[in-house]
């Protein structure tokens, strides 16, 4: 390859320059997010029937589905949440699944169930979901004049149509405010006296208001369309609308009550800073989105809102955008300062401006040839890729400063630039190239990782392994030819017998102390060469006693980094009403602006309710008792967001008792990692006996909440929700003319409007929007049981109507807030949330409560959430990193045909492995699938310089010199590039390792894990290696009669 290079130099130079244009171009085309497609496909199925309780949801619509998808191919689980008139179904398809194949075999099983679900039910709205359901930004909405109405209905058809249409982007029906309806508010003291039922209204109305075609007609030459009155046009007609008539007089809507245009019963309020407002949330779809083009796109469409008030406020709030940027930008400037870093680093051993150019070359060339193989692949520009680039830059330099530092060796025996070019590069080709396979293949492990943790260590380790062979070609051909063309002399010596310059003066101190120091490593080499045994053993028992320290290491899933945001789930007691529950929020609130300082805060969001339609699939309430509240900071806030959550969270206990409330971060980091999952922990008691099942789950919770380690346990379930339970009296409602139909028809209209059993539409002739025409009692008109037992029934062919009290029977009884199932079993969850990032102890510690759990009978208990990804991960990473091993000696065998050779090189392993758990628990650095890829990251570059050392020794043999002599002299002259290119990699790795900026603290494992690792290793395989080499061959040479040499000299060599 060398030889090629300095034939053809043009053609060299021409695939540089397209491996810029082309790297620039693909660099340039590929879109930015925070991490790279995650393709997990989850496919979401909303159901909605106002009004059913969540048991019959569970039981009519959830479970009929749930048995249906079960047909479809390749669904790795399937979740559920059966609320009071909403079934939310989540299919979760195996990783690599064709998510539109997906959403198309979901949304055909959904349609051929459609005839076996209650009559009135809606249709299933089928949706392709991302895994994380985190809004990627919010768009809040409020105007002086505006009332919660008028914002809601903005931003349901002004404001949702004009930013729906970006690209990428997803965006629900608002949360908040009052949805516009045409109410028929009708008095049941009336209805009685005019002999009137509500059924008898909503019938009267539904047939006079009619949206039919009236057709044409042909009359002369002309062809007429015919436009008629079948719909009301307004409130007017409404209240004049006849209802009956009787000896020619009619029973008018005005007489029995009286039509307005309101909205429908509220179920859902949003507070913004404190104010009764109105958002909608953005999420990103699957696929191809990046967060930052659909924050951008929303942001530009809400810049140029039209047909919308001049008093309407819109403003783009929560936005996860700023966190992506601010995170790549912190890793490239990160990467930079270590860029810089390491350059001065080879300066200084080099000695050589020219020679300094030649190494770094490698860099932009790999970087860009990296990017051109990710851009075919249509990969992303993602905070992994840099990391792993940041990461690798140091690394991207080993294979030229070999090749430059074997180049420079010839220049020194007296070889033309030309000769040592080609020699210096044809003789360390296969150890580069050994060394190249040996740093690339550790990243097999990557292969056997678990769930999302795949999908993003696999772009990592792609990127650095397309950046490595990119190096070695790099190295092989554009190095050796920049030296044959531009280096004369080697290390910038011989160039200059006048005045010396500034770096002439210090690369002479430079080099007068590096030969002290090589002089005493000679000494201490040659000590430790004089008892091989000991070395070895001493530096082993070090290793063996490192491991003692693992028992002091955190174990986490992912580093924890500041979001900027966190989240506060909180439960009222269980049936609190929603005017209740918002009197609790407006506290929390009070709490929130007292603990967080006025700098920091940005801006406070509370959701209180939910309401039975699309927005049920974007929140985490179950009923009006529940709410969350998301706080924001400002960018740069003083305070960490989990300190100002403890403080939040000591608030709560002391003056809320009352309120159980659940904190979490909120951040879109975690909410990727845990699939959406709001708790690292979900602890899932599952049974088909509910109560069983949630006392179960009560006690283990009350248990759990005193371990050491634990900030919040949530039961978010509750089975004592506060309701009545209606009997009807089939056999004398048969006498009265009545049937079961007939009477529940009436109670849910006159409670709840007959919006679900017989929806009629008005449709507004300003705007063209569509709106619900229903019938029902005022609201909160009934206020007790007798006033509930009054509503009037009427059969069809009966004169007079009866009271719900000569039909029914009530009781009270305790029901479920909803009902949730995990692969079509009941299951109750407890969310456990840590106080630290150590997830290892907790999640220890949960198990060992789970194991001395006393269960009922078909009671089963199951660990999900952060905890099950990492364990799996961790076994998986064991595992390969184990097989990657095995890997690094078997390509070592092939290299040195010798299978005592690898074993010698991987002594440089168990010592790089002390100096990450030395490391670790120095810097308090937890073990996670960061710093385990800087385990795996640190056994390639520590084989890289074990390898050095072997081949040279093998070389300076075979050239004639002795054992003993071999051996120390290859060690003192390998040193020079085994520190160079490890003092480069630790202190490029430096900023990252620091944390200096928000996102940082995700990679700061793992490139402390590098620096411990390295840097112990370096130091002990400079002696180690040496020493085991030297009894493997001293012992076969003493077997074949050869005597060893007892000293050597230590001259300058």
């Amino acid at each position: 390859m060398t030889k090629f290079a300095l034939r053809y130099p043009y053609l060299i130079i021409v695939i540089c320059l397209i491996t810029c244009v082309v790297g620039v171009t693909s660099l340039l085309r590929m879109p930015v997010d925070l991490f790279p497609p995650i393709n997990i496909p989850v496919v979401v199925v909303a159901t909605f029937f106002s009004g059913m309780p969540p048991e019959q949801i569970e039981n009519d619509i959830t479970g009929r589905f749930e048995r249906f998808f079960t047909l479809a191919s390749g669904v790795d689980h399937i979740e559920s949440r059966s609320l009071p008139g909403v079934s939310l179904i989540k299919v979760y398809f195996q990783p690599g699944s064709n998510p539109d194949t997906a959403v198309s075999t979901i949304g055909n099983l959904a349609s051929a169930n459609l005839r076996r679900l209650p009559p009135g039910t809606l249709p299933p709205v089928v949706l392709k979901f991302d895994a994380s359901s985190l809004p990627v930004c919010m768009i809040t909405l409020k105007g002086e004049g505006l009332n919660e109405t008028r914002l809601r209905d903005l931003g349901q058809f002004n404001v949702r149509n004009q930013v729906a249409n970006v690209p990428g982007a997803s965006v629900p029906q608002p949360f908040g405010g009052r949805y516009r309806q045409i109410m028929v508010y009708v008095d049941p003291l009336k209805l009685e006296a005019h002999q009137l039922s509500v059924m008898d209204v909503v019938r009267a109305v539904n047939d006079s208001n009619l949206i039919l075609p009236a057709g044409d007609v042909r009359i002369g030459p002309f062809d007429y369309n015919i436009y008629a009155n079948s719909q009301l046009r307004d409130i007017e007609d409404i209240n004049h609308l006849p209802l009956k008539t009787v000896g020619g007089a009619s029973v008018m809507v005005a007489d029995v009550g009286e039509a307005k245009d309101a909205s429908q019963i509220q179920n859902n309020v949003v507070r913004v800073d404190g104010q009764k407002s109105v958002y909608l949330p953005v999420l990103k779809q699957g696929g191809d989105a990046n967060t930052i083009a659909v924050v951008d796109g929303i942001k530009n469409a809400v810049s140029h809102l039209l047909d919308v008030p001049k008093e309407l406020v819109t403003k783009v709030v929560f936005d996860q955008s700023v966190f992506v940027k601010t995170a790549i930008e912190n890793l490239i400037h990160e990467g930079a300062i270590g860029l810089l870093l390491t350059g001065l680093m080879i300066l200084i051993f080099l000695a050589s401006t020219r020679a300094t150019i030649a190494v770094f070359l490698s860099i932009p060339l790999s970087t860009l040839a990296t990017f051109i193989a990710l851009g075919m692949g249509g990969g992303t520009v993602n905070s992994m890729i840099l990391g792993g680039l940041a990461l690798v830059f140091s690394r991207l330099i080993d294979n030229s400063v070999v090749v430059l530092e074997n180049i420079f060796r010839h220049l020194e025996l007296g070889e033309t630039p030309e000769v040592a070019a080609e020699k210096g590069g044809q003789e360390v080709a296969l150890p580069v190239l050994a060394a190249t396979l040996t740093t690339a293949v550790v990243f097999f492990p990557v292969t056997f990782l678990y769930g999302v943790s795949r999908f993003l260590f696999s772009a990592l380790a792609l990127a650095v392994v397309f950046a490595l062979f990119a190096s070695y070609f790099v190295a092989l051909t554009v190095v050796p030819l920049f030296c044959a063309k531009f280096i004369k002399s080697a290390h910038g010596h011989g160039a200059d017998h006048g005045k010396k310059s500034f770096s002439d003066r210090f690369n002479g101190w430079f080099n007068t102390r590096f030969g002290a120091m090589l002089d005493k490593y000679g000494l201490l080499l040659g000590w430790s060469l004089k008892r091989p045994w000991a070395t070895i053993l001493v530096i082993t028992g070090v290793f063996v006693l490192s491991l003692g320290l693992f028992k002091f290491v955190g174990i986490s899933y992912f580093p924890r980094t500041d979001p900027g945001q966190f989240v506060i789930n909180l439960k009222a007691p269980t049936g609190t009403r929603i005017e209740n529950t918002e009197d609790f929020i407006k506290k929390v609130e009070e709490i929130v602006r007292e603990e967080v300082d006025k700098d920091d805060l940005g801006i406070v969001v509370a959701n209180i309710g939910i309401t039975p339609d699309f927005s049920a699939m974007y929140t985490s309430n179950s009923g009006q008792h529940t709410a969350f509240v998301q706080v924001s900071l400002r960018e740069k806030h003083k305070r960490g967001s989990y300190d100002y959550m403890e403080r939040v969270r000591r608030r709560l206990r002391n003056d809320l008792p009352q309120i159980s409330a659940y904190i979490q971060s909120g951040g879109l980091l975690d909410a990727v990692l845990n699939l959406g999952l709001p708790a690292p922990i979900d602890i899932q008691v599952s049974g088909s006996n509910l109560e069983a099942a949630h006392h179960t789950a009560t006690e283990l919770a009350a248990r759990i909440r005193g371990l050491k380690g634990v900030s919040d346990v949530l039961v978010p379930q509750d089975v004592d929700y506060p309701a009545i339970q209606l009997d009807i009296d089939r056999t004398r409602a048969s006498q009265l003319g009545l049937s079961s139909r007939e009477v529940v028809g009436n109670v849910i209209t006159a409670l709840t409007s007959d919006g679900m059993i017989a929806p009629s539409f008005w449709v507004d002739p300003k705007s063209g929007n569509d709106y619900l025409l229903t019938v029902q009692y005022p609201e909160n008109h009934i206020k007790t049981l007798d006033e509930l037992q009054a509503i009037p029934l009427r059969s069809a062919g009966k004169t007079f109507p009866a009271r719900l009290d000569a039909v029914t029977h009530l009781k009270h009884i305790h029901s479920p807030t909803e009902v949730d199932h995990y692969q079509l079993r009941r299951v109750v969850d407890i969310y456990v949330a840590t106080s630290g990032e150590d997830l290892g102890s907790v999640a220890t510690s949960v198990n060992k409560e789970i194991g001395e759990t006393s269960l009922p009978e078909n009671v089963r208990i199951n660990v999900r959430g952060m905890v099950q990804g990492m364990n799996a991960s961790f076994k998986s990473f064991s595992l390969g990193l184990i097989l990657s091993v095995v890997l690094v000696y078997l390509i070592l065998v092939a290299q040195f045909k010798s299978f005592r050779d690898p074993f010698l090189i991987l002594l440089a392993v168990p010592t790089g492995l002390t100096g990450v758990l030395i490391t670790l628990v120095i810097t308090g650095t937890t073990l996670n699938v960061m710093s385990l890829m800087g385990v795996v990251m640190m056994v390639g570059i520590v084989v890289s310089n074990s390898i050095l050392i072997v081949e040279f020794t093998h070389r300076l043999r075979e050239d004639g010199k002795p054992l003993l002599e071999a051996i120390t002299v290859a060690c003192r002259v390998r040193l020079r590039p085994v520190l160079m290119t490890s003092l480069a990699t630790l202190i490029g790795l430096i900023p990252m390792a620091a944390k200096l900026g928000t996102g940082s603290e995700a990679y700061a494992p793992l490139a402390r894990a590098i620096i411990g690792g390295l840097a112990v290793s370096v130091v002990l395989t400079m002696f180690i290696v040496p020493a085991a080499y030297l009894l493997v061959y001293g012992r076969r040479q003493t077997k074949a009669g050869e005597v060893l040499p007892t000293t050597a000299k230590q001259g300058n060599i």
